[in-house]
C-alpha cells in the first residue's frame, strides 16, 4: 500500500449565527442537526484525523454523541479556532502534510468532493517530491464555474499545506486563513466542481431551507 502524505481537518463551529438567529449547527436538515452534514463530509479514510472547534457545549454533546473529536473552548476569534483545532492535530498526528478547514454549515458539500481535494493533494505532493521541491508551498480550495465567467466562484473548504502551519497558527486576531489566500495567491490551486451549490452556507433559516430543496 503506497504512503501518502497525512491531511487532516478542522470543523470550525465556532460561529455566533447572528443572521440566522439561533445556532444554526443545530438546525434541522434532512432529519438531522445540519452539523451532521459535515461529519458525513469528513467521514472518509482519505482524512487521519479531524476535530470539530467549537465554543458551544450543545455541539460538544452533539459530537460526542457521533463520536466525532471536539474541542470545546471559550475565546473569541477566528484566528482562535483556526490555532486550537491546528495544534490540537498536530499534537494527534505530528507530521501531518496538509489541513481542511470547512465550516460547519455547507450542508451540500459531498464526501466525494473532499475525497477528491485530497487526491489533488497528494497529485501535487508527489510532483514536488519528484522535482525536489517539496518545501514549496501549497493551498488548495474549492471552486465552481458558474455559466460563462471566466473566474471560478471560490469558497470553503480550504487545504493548506504544511508550509503555511507556521502562519496559521499565528493569524492576526480575529482573522482566519482567507489573510494567506490574499497573501500568497499565486500558490491558491482552486479544485473545481460541477454543481456550485457545494459551496454555498446556511447563514439564514430561508437560505437553510433553499438548500434542502437542493437535496
Amino acid at each position: 500500500m503506497e504512503n501518502f502524505p497525512p491531511v487532516g481537518c478542522v470543523i470550525m463551529a465556532s460561529g455566533l449565527s447572528r443572521r440566522f438567529g439561533s445556532n444554526k449547527l443545530l438546525a434541522p436538515f434532512d432529519g438531522q442537526p445540519l452539523l451532521c452534514r459535515a461529519f458525513a463530509a469528513t467521514d472518509t479514510p482519505l482524512l487521519a484525523a479531524r476535530i470539530v472547534v467549537t465554543r458551544w457545549d450543545a455541539v460538544r454533546s452533539l459530537c460526542s454523541g457521533q463520536g466525532v473529536p471536539v474541542l470545546l473552548h471559550d475565546l473569541p476569534g477566528r484566528n482562535d479556532t483556526v490555532r486550537l483545532g491546528l495544534s490540537a492535530l498536530l499534537e494527534q498526528t505530528p507530521d501531518l502534510a496538509g489541513c481542511f478547514f470547512l465550516p460547519g454549515d455547507q450542508p451540500l458539500l459531498r464526501r466525494e468532493t473532499v475525497e477528491e481535494m485530497i487526491r489533488a493533494f497528494r497529485r501535487d505532493h508527489l510532483t514536488r517530491l519528484g522535482g525536489q521541491k517539496e518545501t514549496e508551498r501549497q493551498i488548495f480550495r474549492l471552486g465552481a464555474q458558474v455559466g460563462n465567467d471566466p473566474s471560478p466562484l471560490t469558497g470553503s473548504p480550504v487545504l493548506f499545506g504544511k508550509g503555511y502551519f507556521a502562519q496559521l497558527l499565528s493569524l492576526p486576531e480575529g482573522r482566519g486563513g482567507s489573510v494567506l489566500l490574499k497573501k500568497y495567491p499565486l500558490n491558491v490551486h482552486t479544485v473545481c466542481v460541477a454543481e456550485p451549490w457545494e459551496l454555498l452556507d446556511a447563514d439564514t433559516p430561508q437560505t437553510l431551507a433553499q438548500l434542502e430543496t437542493l437535496l
